[in-house]
């Protein structure tokens, strides 16, 4: 039999990807883990792209992934954080109704953070003033373990301390090509390097159904990517926003709305909106990439999706197209801010996977098949649920390589 070059090969060098490798190594010494990344460095996507919050858990279905991983991945973030000096701040943050129509599902979050476990403060709108004097609602929650972090510096410090334990992360390291044998797992780069492994993880976000279907198994799903456009305040205007402070939910979507989040950096983010992107990685409206949109536009859930949510995408791109349509869904929270507040901000791109009936996956979704897991579903809040999902995926594999 050929030598093996590792025990697990990795694909994806974004924050699951690492907290992988850092899990694996911590939980079985040893164990030969390398890493895989297409781009230079880590978390240059998803990861790197995001709104930098530690989400609660509380928007989350009781007993699901999402609620489990998120509620115990918060706390855990947090004493990550600390321990190795990154910045981090535990903010909490406003969820406010501001239509009459929204004090329903406003009470629902208090009656599923209770489920969840996380602490709830029910707030009237004086009481919101007293949090965030310049947000305007008819009433409102405050959930106090929400915070924000810097989510791609988390990333650098797993790759650090996989590496520290004996990973190996290669940078500039595409995936081209997979092959399996009932003892080995085998991939080739776009550089022609071959790797062979006993096991093997798909953490490829953007790319992770294509990576299942090079693998030879049939994901179920197919990722859709949607792009979310951001603005920024005006450093002048920062003072408008204390905090964390977000719109009541559709529950119908994995989409939390339009919402203001002071970063670590003291700026506050706005955003971000949901529109279709036309490439996976298609961070502006020019970014496109006619086979990856030609895949999307020929995989019929995308047309479920466009039939059965019409008016809420017409929404969403209403405000991608409209500097003043995105103000004012802005306003509804913050009154005082005008588009001349607003400075665009780099996007991001959500890897969401989609039912070829239309439905959206909801939870997180790991799959497995022989000496390969899959991490299919993974969008926010991933990176908040980063160590705990390391974990499972690391039990997952080491149970695979004990089987033999």
């Amino acid at each position: 039999m050929t030598a093996l070059d590792c025990d697990v090969l990795v694909i994806g060098g974004g924050i699951v990807g690492m907290s992988t490798a850092y899990a694996i190594t911590r939980a079985a010494p040893g164990t030969r883990v390398t890493v895989l990344e297409k781009e230079a460095g880590p978390a240059r996507h998803q990861t790197g792209r995001n709104s930098g919050v530690i989400h609660s858990g509380i928007y989350y279905r009781p007993g699901s992934l999402k609620a489990r991983f998120a509620v115990r991945g918060a706390a855990e973030m947090v004493k990550f954080c600390a321990e190795h000096g990154i910045p981090h701040e535990v903010t909490g943050k406003l969820i406010v109704a501001t239509e009459r129509s929204e004090l329903p599902r406003l009470h629902g979050l208090v009656q599923r953070g209770r489920e969840n476990g996380i602490p709830v403060r029910e707030l009237g709108p004086a009481q919101i003033a007293e949090y965030e004097p310049w947000v305007r609602g008819l009433a409102a929650i405050h959930v106090g373990t929400t915070g924000v972090c810097d989510f791609g510096a988390v990333a650098a410090r797993l790759a650090r301390l996989a590496q520290d334990a004996g990973a190996s992360v290669r940078y500039g390291a595409q995936v081209r090509t997979i092959g399996r044998r009932p003892s080995a797992v085998a991939v080739r780069t776009a550089d022609g390097t071959v790797l062979r492994a006993r096991a093997l993880v798909n953490c490829a976000g953007l790319h992770c159904d294509r990576v299942a279907r090079l693998a030879g198994d049939d994901p179920g799903m197919r990722i859709v990517p949607f792009r979310g456009e951001y603005y920024e305040l005006v450093p002048s205007r920062a003072s408008l926003v204390n905090g964390l402070v977000y719109p009541v939910p559709d529950p119908a979507f994995p989409f939390l709305g339009v919402h203001l989040t002071r970063g670590i950096d003291g700026g506050v983010h706005i955003g971000p909106n949901a529109v279709p992107a036309l490439a996976r990685e298609g961070y502006a409206w020019h970014t496109v990439r006619p086979q990856e949109l030609a895949g999307t536009l020929a995989f019929p859930g995308s047309w479920r999706i466009a039939r059965r949510h019409w008016r809420y995408g017409a929404g969403e791109l209403r405000r991608s197209l409209s500097k003043r349509a995105f103000t004012d869904a802005v306003r509804r929270l913050l009154p005082d801010v005008t588009a001349d507040d607003l400075i665009a901000a780099p996007a991001g791109v959500r890897a969401q996977a989609v039912l070829p009936d239309g439905t959206l996956v909801d939870d997180f979704l790991i799959s497995q098949s022989p000496r390969i897991v899959h991490v299919l579903n993974a969008p926010s809040p991933a990176a908040t649920a980063s160590l705990p999902i390391g974990r499972e995926i690391a039990r997952r594999v080491l149970e695979t390589l004990r089987a033999g």
